[in-house]
């Protein structure tokens, strides 16, 4: 199989939260009494070993998620930001995305991104229902991310990227539509929207157990999704992915790195990388993370080396998210073999299920494939 290791993009994790969400089971931990100066500096040692290790020409996207990275201070983001312009080869980073809640921001912080090369902000908003964002345990209201986005405007930066779910506990079509309709009428250049899945470990899966939760069902949650396609693409944006829609040439490049099955570092505590044949998981724990980088180690507590079977049915799973679907060519260069002959009687049964289109050059879900991706994934299992 062909193999890159020069060109490897990175994920940068910030665990630190003002205010811990009810549905969200990411790697957190309340940012008051944490050691986050020390944090960052474990943080941008462990980058210094990895790349020591597999040193690279490139690094075509680097994204900075949490967590709240904006819970930092500005001398904090500062002190990240400027460690991470002297360890990577900035002049080949295409995109350098920064994650952040509405309401943090401030124009001080926002210089501070701007000196360090950050051209792309990711803002979770979720919904502008202000009783739903009580509800499901966000702290900013609707008028926090117009205040944000006037803000970042003033800032001058002009490629934002806002999240929002559906499918909330007590939201309705109507509700969901004015979120929409608010959503776009930002006229911002790209728009990720989920729906909410349960998580383990999160107050909402506690409270469901408990009955003390009701959520959409999946009819509803179905007409939210269609709803959102239809809103997307009236509003200019095309769905370049299954939840994710943009003005053209504004897609996500970082995501895409996930979505090609690209190699990519994953630094901080609870991070995932990808590296030549290996996923790899650092420590969650802060504590456990940091103690490693103390002696010059690196925080990995579990690797899995990938089959080659385990590589093609990734290459698969990940790149029918696309809508542009996987390409013949790449895949065959990829893996020495041609998709026909790795899974010719499976694309035969979901072309005549309506699932998946078979194209000279390429194979993609339909519509229908879209709404049912994890069954159709499944179908590409390799015994």
């Amino acid at each position: 199989m062909k193999e890159s290791t020069k060109r490897i993009s990175a994920y940068i994790h910030i665990p630190f939260c003002e205010h811990i969400c009810y549905y969200c089971d990411f790697n957190k931990v309340f940012k008051e009494g944490q050691p986050v100066d020390e944090y960052i500096e474990m943080l941008l040692r462990e980058m210094e070993l990895s790349l020591a290790q597999q040193p690279i020409d490139a690094s075509p996207t680097l994204y900075v998620g949490g967590g709240t990275p904006t819970s930092l201070t500005e001398k904090q983001l500062d002190r990240l930001l400027g460690g991470i312009n002297e360890l990577f080869p900035m002049e080949t980073v295409e995109e350098f995305t920064l994650e952040a809640n509405p309401g943090d921001l401030t124009m001080d912080k926002l210089q501070v991104l701007k000196d360090h090369g950050i051209d792309r902000l990711s803002m979770g908003v979720q919904t502008f229902d202000d009783k739903l964002l009580k509800k499901i345990g966000r702290k900013h209201t609707a008028k926090d991310v117009y205040d944000s986005i006037a803000l970042l405007e003033k800032a001058g930066f002009d490629n934002v990227s806002i999240d929002l779910i559906y499918a909330l506990p007590g939201q309705t079509l109507e509700s969901f539509r004015d979120t929409l309709q608010r959503a776009l009428a930002l006229d911002l250049p790209h728009y990720s929207l989920y729906s909410l899945i349960l998580e383990n470990k999160t107050m909402f899966m506690n409270w469901v157990r408990q009955g003390r939760l009701t959520l959409p069902d999946q009819e509803e949650e179905g007409l939210m999704f269609e709803e959102t396609i239809r809103a997307m693409e009236a509003g200019g944006r095309h769905q370049y992915e299954i939840s994710n829609f943009a003005k053209s040439g504004k897609e996500s490049k970082h995501n895409q790195v996930y979505w090609q099955n690209e190699h990519y570092f994953g630094f901080g505590a609870g991070a995932s990388g990808y590296l030549g044949r290996e996923r790899y998981k650092n420590f969650g724990p802060i504590q456990h993370y940091l103690a490693p980088l103390r002696e010059g180690c690196l925080p990995v507590y579990e690797k899995e080396t990938l089959t080659r079977n385990n590589q093609i049915e990734e290459e698969l799973f990940l790149g029918l998210r696309l809508l542009s679907g996987v390409e013949k060519a790449h895949f065959a260069e990829k893996f020495g073999v041609t998709l026909e002959t790795v899974y010719g009687p499976v694309l035969t049964e979901l072309v005549d299920k309506g699932w998946l289109v078979d194209e000279p050059d390429r194979i993609r879900l339909t519509q229908t494939g879209l709404y049912i991706g994890n069954d159709v994934f499944e179908r590409f299992l390799l015994d």
